[in-house]
């Protein structure tokens, strides 16, 4: 921790809020400021390397000048009146629940820049690509550091049309499709999850999240809470994706460009999850007791059905792809968080927000990897990788195989590394759940949760054993290894994912301070 003048720090954060909002805008301008390149195309592509590059590094000052002793504080505040009549307020801060996907959200919107300047997607000028892309990384740092009901739905809601449209316009087969879907149902839950956040500020007479978490409910009758949880939650379990609001996913991502599926798995997933913790069990908590053991069992059913789908994809002849499959892995790890949440104890809560930075690591780097792989042989197709092109990754690259095959284990939880912490603390949760909460159905939860990792492991183990591990035949084609940009991107990621494994401490003890003080009743 370095000491940072509070000051510092409000400026801090806010530059990490609107500063790609202004990178942006200046993407668009005829000439865009920032580093020269050999063709504007270059230097609107150096152009976002650079504003999220700018936005990563305030992003990590203000992590080593956040108060590691006090994480349950919400620090670098910002609070000025906006809208008076509706009492609606300009209210940013952070806390140790929201630091760490502010700080892997800037990671991966960098590392996707980076990335792009080497290996920009088929499609319309990168003038767009950028703006849009920074546009995104604004919405999604926004809806972490907001703290105004109605601000944070604006948030939630910037995402959306950035995501469309990188979909649609830089994405694959079927992309159309898959945007549309991916607009429509996010849409409409988020409709319903605006009823419940206007519910909620009018009957408490307030929208400012902090003060909500501070009355924990008594403000509240436990029907208004009931109807607010239920509304609020279907928006924000579309987002998550929880089964059976999930169906948008597997296409989003499959037709998704590879920077794309990063940032949706990486970042926008999280943000559904985010609104479970930071509203639902602060600000409604007897609505939310109400529903938790339904939303445990929607969240182990998503468990066992995304590891039967990958199950079912990875099987020899199948005609499985790759990253239809990592997609729906995805609805099985967002359970695991589901389940902690609901629990609504400490340990689960904090398994939940361990397992989502976890999650966005690993599968961020999987969506890379895949990315690279279709880059070097035109498909994302199993069975084409397995015996087509002969991709026994092992003997023809040999640092492409290793990585696939270290988020494969990292993946499906292998002790020592970011996977198994979350997963983990979520099924001790489940074991324990809060008081008041059916023990014998939440142990049912967890047994079944628990079946499911022994699912995942299989499916991730028949991944690598058919792309990685088999033989090379003489007439197949040469495969390049990891070039140097592809290193630069994709090592963060592994670093992070070994080290949150080996000292999940710097995780948990942020989050833990935070997560006792938000179920007692409050946020400072």
């Amino acid at each position: 921790m370095i000491d940072i003048n509070e000051s510092v720090m409000q400026f801090l954060l806010a530059f990490v809020v609107v500063g790609p909002l202004l990178g942006a805008v200046a993407a668009l301008l005829p000439a865009p400021p920032g580093l020269k390149g050999k063709s504007p195309e270059q230097a609107v592509l150096r152009h976002g390397v650079t504003v999220t590059g700018a936005v990563l590094i305030a992003a990590i000052v203000l992590a080593l000048g956040f108060d590691h002793d006090h994480p349950s504080k919400m620090q670098a505040t910002t609070d000025i009146s906006w809208i008076p009549a509706l009492d609606v307020r300009i209210h940013l801060g952070t806390d140790g629940i929201s630091l760490p996907l502010l700080v892997l959200t800037a990671l991966l919107t960098f590392l996707c820049a980076l990335y792009s300047y080497f290996k920009m997607p088929a499609g319309p000028t990168p003038k767009a690509f950028v703006a849009l892309l920074l546009v995104l990384e604004s919405g999604t740092l926004a809806s972490f550091a907001v703290l105004d009901l109605l601000l944070f739905f604006l948030a939630f809601e910037m995402v959306l049309i950035p995501m469309y449209f990188l979909i649609a316009r830089w994405g694959g087969e079927g992309r159309t499709q898959a945007a549309w879907r991916f607009i429509l149902y996010t849409l409409l839950g988020s409709v319903v999850m605006l009823l419940g956040l206007l519910l909620i500020g009018i009957k408490a007479g307030t929208f400012d999240m902090v003060a909500l978490a501070t009355d924990n409910g008594r403000s509240l009758t436990t029907s208004v809470q009931v109807i607010a949880v239920l509304a609020i939650g279907i928006g924000l379990a579309v987002k998550t994706p929880m089964w059976p609001l999930h169906s948008w996913l597997p296409d989003a991502h499959t037709a998704a460009p590879t920077v794309g599926s990063v940032l949706l798995a990486g970042v926008l997933l999280k943000m559904g999850t985010y609104g479970f913790v930071r509203i639902l069990l602060p600000i409604a908590p007897n609505g939310f007791h109400t529903f938790a053991p339904y939303l445990a069992a929607f969240a182990v059913v998503g468990i066992i059905y995304g590891s039967l789908a990958c199950l079912a994809l990875a099987k020899q002849g199948a005609k499985g792809d790759l990253k239809r499959l990592i997609a729906y892995s995805s609805v099985g790890h967002m359970g695991f968080v589901l389940l902690g949440i609901a629990t609504m104890t400490p340990t689960g809560v904090n398994g939940a927000l361990f397992a989502n930075i976890a999650h966005g690591l690993i599968t961020g780097l999987l969506f890379f990897l895949v990315g690279a792989l279709k880059d070097r042989t035109g498909t994302t197709d199993l069975d084409t990788l397995a015996e087509e092109t002969g991709a026994a990754l092992y003997g023809k690259a040999p640092r492409l195989g290793g990585l696939l095959a270290f988020g494969a284990v990292a993946s499906l939880g292998l002790p020592g590394l970011a996977g198994f912490w979350g997963e983990m603390l979520a099924l001790f949760g489940a074991f324990k759940p809060a008081g008041d909460l059916s023990r014998p159905a939440f142990l049912t939860f967890m047994a079944i949760a628990a079946f499911g990792t022994l699912l995942t492991a299989a499916y991730m183990l028949v991944v690598v054993r058919r792309v990685c591990m088999g033989a090379v035949p003489q007439e197949a084609p040469q495969l390049a290894d990891v070039h140097t940009y592809e290193f630069a991107a994709w090592t963060p990621l592994v670093a992070l994912t070994v080290a949150a494994g080996l000292w999940p401490k710097a995780l948990l003890g942020l989050t833990d301070p935070a997560v006792q003080q938000l179920l007692s009743g409050g946020t400072r």
